[in-house]
């Protein structure tokens, strides 16, 4: 069934328009009935699949339209099977596993009545300190890009109209992300080339995927709050774009124009959201109140606009099939189940990065270790945003170790807790601990230091888990850190103190089994860095892809950094020991680079790559953009396990008419291979890979030279390329 959307919208009232341009949340039941049946066009989800239906109900049957709900809920990382959280989902490399989590999300939340994610979460971001790189994938506008098209392939399947999709939500529209000193909700101010190379291309992408809604961000803009910024979400995304979907506020963000200093009193703000390209109102001040009185007349706003609004409204919810079968059956909501958390598990077993392993890891298979810190024992697993009727984690790290290890003489301690430490347990840690072969620190972030508001000026591990670091390297121990976090810490003051170090992000459900497959070696860990992690907040914001300097350092080991080997004997700062490099792009106080730079990641096996070939020598380039080359590198496995090894395609533009980052992604896969074994990987580099933007309006395509890097972390090896051309090719984007 398929509506005749032009007809509907004619025989509506003004106020019957302006009750479509609202989503509510908050209000008590009876509240929220009365608002549906005057005709309100979206809410929050109930919390139950009976209470979605009834509403649906009421909506359909009681008004005078009958038109069905939106309903929407954040689905971020999982409805009640929570998967791990998006960043370290980025971290597997593996965009199959974004879909999976997508895929069962939908499930679960369509067939409780949930037709409306508010995900995913697509901002780059360069900034550790800002609490929402959880809900992310990263820095690097590519790897970004590929999982951003994965997860609304996940979410809204064979299209949002099936039975088990949900109309995806790409978010937070934009530059959000870019948030001064990482602080949530803060101010942004990039150029217009900084904005379509870094922070726009993930949306576009998103549109492109077939998202049909987008949410605007909080932030002001260079100095235009993105809820009235008709540039942007009217002249990007819907003219330049051809978006036809919905832009939906965030959270009470329409009526937070009044704090920006935009709008005079809500009204006015209202005014200025729906006429900039907002179609619906999250929160606020209803726009029809109970009387029957709206908040706008024709004079406030064009009915054009509005019209427009509403006519996205109608599509989205004709999209998905809402008219045809508004409700969900309750009888068959669909919860966590074996096959769903299967997929988790499978999904947890991905992410994982190994930071450092001197030879502790894998954990041996007898023998006696100490288990310590807070998530030894913490249920702590799920990450931030997630709701409170998910699936808890019913087991914890010390429970599946023991399962997995059953012929290891655990000793598991209580203590340190996330925050506090006493002296008298440190005397008992380092006791237990020489009375052990091996120590594992549990230690991390909880979830609620993740996330919206979750803003850290210092982003280290809290005070009492490093104490407890310290003392245990005091005394000698054999030291594995399995690091559970939302986001890259800065860890220079242990990392070096301990043997290995296992990054778990947050896996969701099935963690502690995870963690355990990946600490006994049943999993080897394939999972790369997906987020910088900087030597001291100070470098922040840090991203491999920054742009060339015209004074480069040139000596201390470059990205990958190096010990100092110089002390000067006035400041007191290490630095590299060449007078030549003083006046060079670097910190007198720190070791060139990241501790750890993005695509970093070890493992339990090891892998070469050799025979880097191009197809062809050069690419020649016409006014349509054509041309493209075949680079391909073969990968061994020359270790004794099988293994992940994840291939990543770097380019370099030499010589360009504006300054470029000394690489960009253009391509990585993560491969499986056995012992001994060896693949042929191939990626596709079309001419268009290697434009960049010239200013906010013109991309543009140069010829000249390229160098072309395949790494994986650990190894690389490059190639040269040519682009040419009878003249030099631009053109707007």
């Amino acid at each position: 069934m398929s509506i005749d959307i032009e007809e509907l919208l004619g025989r509506m009232t003004w106020p019957q328009k302006l009750l479509q341009l609202q989503i509510v949340w908050r209000q008590d039941a009876a509240e929220r009935d009365a608002l549906v049946r005057r005709g309100l066009g979206s809410t929050f989800w109930p919390p139950s699949a009976a209470e979605a239906d009834a509403l649906q109900r009421i909506a359909v049957e009681e008004t005078e339209l009958g038109i069905p709900l939106l309903i929407g809920l954040d689905v971020v990382h999982g409805q009640f099977t929570i998967f791990p959280t998006p960043l370290a989902q980025a971290a597997s490399f593996d965009p199959q596993t974004a879909v999976d989590d997508a895929r069962v999300s939908a499930i679960e939340a369509r067939s409780h009545g949930v037709n409306w994610t508010f995900s995913p979460m697509v901002d780059v971001t360069r900034d550790p300190r800002w609490g929402r790189v959880v809900e992310g994938f990263g820095e690097d506008v590519h790897l970004s890009s590929v999982f951003t098209a994965a997860k609304v392939r996940g979410y809204q399947g064979d299209g949002p109209a099936a039975g088990d999709s949900v109309a995806a939500c790409l978010k937070h529209f934009v530059a959000y992300g870019a948030a001064e000193a990482g602080r949530d909700y803060n101010t942004a101010d990039v150029s217009d080339r900084r904005l379509r190379e870094t922070y726009l291309e993930t949306f576009r992408i998103g549109v492109e995927a077939g998202a049909v809604t987008v949410m605007a961000s909080f932030n002001s803009l260079n100095g235009h709050p993105m809820h009235g910024n008709h540039a942007l979400l009217t002249g990007v995304l819907k003219r330049e774009w051809g978006f036809d979907g919905v832009v939906v506020g965030d959270a009470d963000g329409v009526a937070q124009l009044v704090d920006h200093g935009v709008a005079p009193d809500e009204r006015a703000a209202v005014a200025l959201a729906l006429e900039s390209g907002i179609d619906i109102v999250m929160g606020g001040t209803l726009l029809v109140d109970g009387a029957g009185i709206p908040l706008l007349t024709p004079a406030d706003v064009s009915p054009e606009r509005i019209d427009d609004a509403v006519r996205r409204v109608l599509r989205l919810k004709d999209r998905l099939g809402l008219f045809a079968a508004p409700s969900a059956d309750p009888a068959s909501a669909v919860g966590t189940t074996p096959a769903h958390r299967e997929l988790a598990r499978r999904a947890a077993e991905r992410c994982p990065v190994l930071l450092t392993n001197g030879g502790s890891l894998p954990l041996p298979a007898t023998g006696r270790i100490l288990l310590a810190g807070p998530y030894a024992r913490s249920l702590d697993h799920l990450g931030a945003w997630v709701q409170h009727f998910a699936t808890p984690a019913d087991q914890s790290l010390a429970e599946a170790l023991a399962r997995r290890l059953p012929d290891v003489a655990w000793d598991v301690a209580d203590g340190p807790d996330f925050f506090t430490v006493s002296d008298g347990q440190i005397r008992d840690l380092v006791a237990r601990a020489d009375a052990a072969d091996l120590v594992v620190l549990a230690l991390g972030e909880p979830s609620r230091l993740s996330g919206e508001a979750a803003s850290r000026a210092d982003i280290t591990l809290p005070d009492a888990q490093r104490r407890v670091i310290h003392a245990l390297a005091d005394a000698g121990a054999r030291v594995v850190v399995v690091l559970a976090t939302g986001r890259p810490l800065v860890v220079e003051d242990w990392v070096d103190r301990v043997d290995a170090v296992l990054c778990t992000w947050h896996l969701g459900v099935e963690g502690p089994a995870a963690i355990a497959a990946t600490l006994s070696g049943a999993v080897n860990p394939g999972g790369r860095v997906p987020m910088t992690f900087p030597r001291a907040v100070g470098q922040v914001p840090i991203h491999h892809d920054h742009e060339r300097t015209g004074r480069p350092p040139r000596t201390g080991g470059g990205l990958v950094g190096s010990p100092a080997s110089f002390v000067d004997p006035v400041t007191g700062f290490a630095g590299p020991n060449n007078t030549d490099d003083h006046y060079t792009s670097k910190f007198l106080d720190l070791p060139l680079g990241p501790r750890f730079d993005f695509g970093h990641g070890l493992s339990y096996t090891t892998f070469a790559l050799d025979d880097l070939t191009v197809s062809a020598d050069a690419i020649t380039i016409g006014e349509l953009r054509e041309g493209s080359a075949e680079v391909a590198v073969t990968v061994r496995n020359t270790g004794d396990r099988a293994g992940d090894d994840v291939l990543m395609l770097f380019v370099t533009d030499e010589v360009a008419s504006v300054a470029q980052p000394v690489r960009r992604l253009r391509g990585f896969r993560r491969i499986p291979l056995a012992a001994g074994g060896s693949a042929r990987v191939a990626f596709r580099l079309d001419a268009t890979d290697l434009e960049f933007w010239a200013d906010g309006s013109r991309r543009l395509l140069e010829p000249g030279d390229f160098t072309l890097t395949v790494s994986d972390g650990t190894s690389s090896l490059t190639t040269r390329l040519e682009l040419t051309a009878c003249a030099r090719s631009e053109a707007s984007a």
